[in-house]
């Protein structure tokens, strides 16, 4: 390291105890040494994405919230209900750290030449510490930015880019022609929008409101099915049958939208069917869930036959099974259209401290289109 880097840092930490509470706080962390394949880079901002808040937020009742210390040092509590500990069993009394990507310069680099490459390079990057000042992480979980790209323009370089681009490899890869996609008015699901647009592959929106489906409208999706019409179940099978999607990937979790894309699959596919069958369809119908905006237990009937699967998909574990050459070709992409296909948007840029603010809490815990916050964590 070099002497203009200090010897602790700020660090965002999220604690739940046995005793059903949640504490969320800043603590002064040693700034730690890059091993040989690692990079240490300040970080200069850092989105909340739906997934840092459920390690962030935890199953708290935020109606409970409360913050004290002082405004350079806030302190956050809420009460955790005593039926949701089991679920977090495994965090008890475990001041976690929170933030799963960011950008930052890289000041301090490890042995290797992937990251001695890196050194004094604006990065985007994939950690678990990125609500931080200071920030290592792999090098291989680096993507060096442009020159003219900045870090608010990479701090949402990793997660929503590659879950969206992702999508159309696990499609391709799996024999899917067409896809479905839900909560699809967000930041990911008009990145999606946008690479489908590109690549000519055909595209089924799900959005909750109509002003959300006439967003999409306006961006050029041509099959958008508001969940929230009277209808919704006559479109999506239309919208599924003027498509040929057969994969779908489900961001809510809960409710009963998953088991009814899948019926409408089916409902779709028996259009066209030369004879009937008991067994339904013999086309496979494929549905990932891979958020849970809704929290509620995931229910479904059976009425789609015995073609189908039902799963989770996970960033990681894609970017594993596709592979570093694959991962390159996409990180590439990413990179070069940071500021068109894949560019994000913030409704707030708030400091550590800012973040534990009553009313920027109630801000970003909505989860709610075009409201996502950006944290930047070395401003004064």
């Amino acid at each position: 390291m070099t002497a203009t880097i200090p010897q602790t840092g700020l660090q965002l930490r999220s604690l739940i105890t046995r005793a059903g509470q949640l504490e969320l706080s800043l603590i002064d962390q040693p700034v730690p040494t890059p091993g040989p394949d690692e990079v240490l880079i300040r970080v200069e901002a850092s989105p909340i994405n739906p997934s840092d808040l459920g390690l962030l937020l935890g199953p708290a009742d935020l109606s409970t919230l409360k913050v004290s210390g002082t405004a350079e040092r806030p302190v956050v509590t809420a009460t955790v209900p005593e039926a949701a500990l089991r679920a977090v069993a495994g965090r008890l009394d475990h001041a976690m750290s929170v933030g799963i990507e960011g950008a930052g310069l890289v000041v301090a680099a490890g042995s290797s030449p992937a990251a001695q490459a890196l050194l004094n390079r604006r990065v985007a990057a994939m950690g678990e510490a990125m609500y931080a000042q200071y920030c290592c992480v792999p090098a291989q979980q680096c993507m060096a930015l442009p020159d003219d790209v900045s870090a608010v323009d990479g701090a949402s370089a990793f997660i929503n880019p590659i879950t969206a681009l992702g999508m159309v490899e696990t499609m391709r890869s799996e024999g899917h022609g067409a896809l479905v996609h839900t909560a699809a008015a967000s930041n990911l699901g008009q990145m999606l929008n946008r690479i489908c647009q590109a690549e000519g592959v055909k595209l089924a929106n799900i959005v909750r409101k109509p002003e959300q489906a006439k967003l999409l409208r306006e961006l050029g999706a041509t099959y958008v099915c508001d969940s929230s019409a009277e209808n919704f179940m006559a479109d999506l099978t239309d919208a599924v049958a003027a498509t040929g999607a057969t994969i779908a990937f489900d961001a809510t979790g809960g409710g009963k939208l998953g088991g009814q894309i899948l019926g409408c699959m089916e409902a779709a596919l028996r259009r066209s069917a030369k004879e009937y069958s008991r067994y339904g369809s013999t086309t496979h119908k494929q549905l990932y869930v891979y958020g849970f905006l809704d929290n509620s237990p995931t229910q479904f009937s059976n009425s789609w036959g015995m073609a189908w699967s039902m799963g989770g998909w996970l960033l990681m574990p894609f970017m594993r099974k596709a592979g570093p050459v694959v991962m390159q070709r996409l990180k590439d992409r990413v990179a070069r259209e940071l500021k068109t296909t894949f560019a994000s948007h913030y409704s707030a840029h708030v400091s550590l401290a800012e973040a534990l603010q009553a009313s920027a809490i109630a801000h970003y815990s909505r989860r709610a289109t075009g409201e996502k916050v950006l944290i930047v964590p070395n401003r004064d």
